[in-house]
Order: structure tokens, then C-alpha cells, then sequence
């Protein structure tokens, strides 16, 4: 469920505001929160055009007409949308997936559209990280890292959060630490783009290394998996 408090704006998945302990005005259940942003990630991500939408070289689209087409695509489904429903699911969403600016609307990052990206390119951490299955982390190391699949190749913040993504795809993935510092010294450009993913077009096998099986945050992540 999402709400807005009057103060503190939108918040989601809570009874009460979390910074006043108000109520808030009710926005969108959350099952409708997550069938828009489903369709949002097809839209903003891969195929606007399937549902009669433009999108401009960074990646924008006006979100009135995203209403318009959700609307016309089912109408009985989708009557009540209103384009501060989609502000809505950008401010509450964990991992930033989406903005919002004025009346427009885009996916941060996931793209399998080639996009120009205008994200921030300051302030990126030293070192960044990757998960890749056991069997495929020398050949990394070997050949580097390329896009499979989508527009840039993504990056964790945090070894937590790369184990947790890895985690999707393998029961048991290999983190490869990436030294992001030598990367931009050495030219190359990394975006900023959700709450902890950061973009690339490239990565150098140069820059790779493993990380250790031992690493106290990648087996605390271990450690939940084992408890699910």
C-alpha cells in the first residue's frame, strides 16, 4: 500500500508515516502498485512502442501519456490512474528504479534500449562489484565484463547487494570486485543510477578481481540464504 503524508510525502508498505506517525491519504493498494510496475519496467525498460509511446534519446516519456495508453489498454482496470499514482511508485520504490521529473517520467537503469544516459557521474566509489556464476569468474577476469542483454553492464554498491542480485540467478554466486577508481582515472564513465546500482558500458578484465569466500559481509548474505 502506498500513502502520502501531508508533511513527509509519500510512504509505502506502513501504517503510519514513519518520520510523524500520521495516517496519510490512502494513494493505490499494494497489488495495484505492483501491476503498474510491471508494466512500467516493460514500458520505461524495453517496448514503449508496444504501447503506442515515444521516448526520448535519455530515456523520457511524458506521463500523462503513459495514463492515456494504460487507460486505453484497459480502461476498466486502469479508470482511477492519475499521474500522481506514477510519482507515487517512483519516490516509494527501494531500489530508485524510476524518476520523475516535472510531467516526465523514466527507468533509471535495466534498459535493454540503447539510451544516452544523463545520470550523475561524480562522486562514484572506489570499488564496485559483480555477480557472475563459479563457473564463469576466471574467464571474467580473462576477457571482462559486457553487457548481456541490456544497454550497460550493472554494478553494485554494496557486497550485499551484489550477493543478493547474484543470489537470483545462482544458488551459490561468485562476487568479482571491481576497482572503479582505476576505472574512471583511466577514462572510463559510471553512472549512478538506482539506489545502489551504478552503470557502465564496459568492464576491463584488468580492473576484476575475486572476492574472497571469507569476506565477513559476503557470508553474513550466505549465512540469510541458508535460513530461508
Amino acid at each position: 500500500m502506498i500513502r502520502e503524508c501531508n508533511t513527509h510525502g509519500y510512504f509505502s508498505d506502513d501504517d503510519l508515516c514513519p518520520a510523524c506517525n500520521s495516517e496519510g491519504k490512502f494513494i493505490m493498494r499494494g497489488n495495484e502498485r505492483d501491476t503498474i510496475a510491471r508494466r512500467l519496467a516493460l514500458v520505461l525498460r524495453h517496448a514503449p512502442e508496444k504501447f503506442d509511446l515515444e521516448m526520448d534519446i535519455n530515456g523520457w516519456i511524458d506521463v500523462k501519456d503513459i495514463v492515456f495508453q494504460f487507460k486505453k489498454s484497459n480502461e476498466r482496470r486502469f479508470h482511477w490512474l492519475r499521474p500522481h499514482h506514477f510519482r507515487a511508485i517512483s519516490e516509494t520504490d527501494p531500489k530508485g528504479r524510476y524518476e520523475v521529473r516535472g510531467n516526465m517520467m523514466r527507468a533509471t537503469y535495466g534498459h535493454s534500449l540503447e539510451i544516452e544516459l544523463d545520470l550523475p557521474t561524480e562522486n562514484i566509489p572506489p570499488l564496485l562489484y559483480f555477480p557472475c556464476s563459479p563457473d564463469e569468474a576466471e574467464n571474467l577476469i580473462e576477457v571482462g565484463i559486457s553487457p548481456s542483454g541490456r544497454s550497460h553492464v550493472h554494478l553494485s554498491a554494496t557486497i550485499r547487494a551484489a550477493a543478493e542480485a547474484g543470489h537470483v540467478h545462482h544458488a551459490r554466486p561468485t562476487l568479482l570486485e571491481v576497482d572503479t577508481a582505476r576505472m574512471v582515472a583511466s577514462g572510463d564513465t559510471i553512472w549512478h543510477a538506482g539506489v545502489t546500482v551504478y552503470l557502465t558500458d564496459a568492464v576491463s578484465g584488468g580492473f576484476l578481481s575475486i572476492l574472497p569466500d571469507d569476506d565477513p559481509e559476503f557470508e553474513a548474505a550466505r549465512a540469510r540464504w541458508e535460513e530461508e
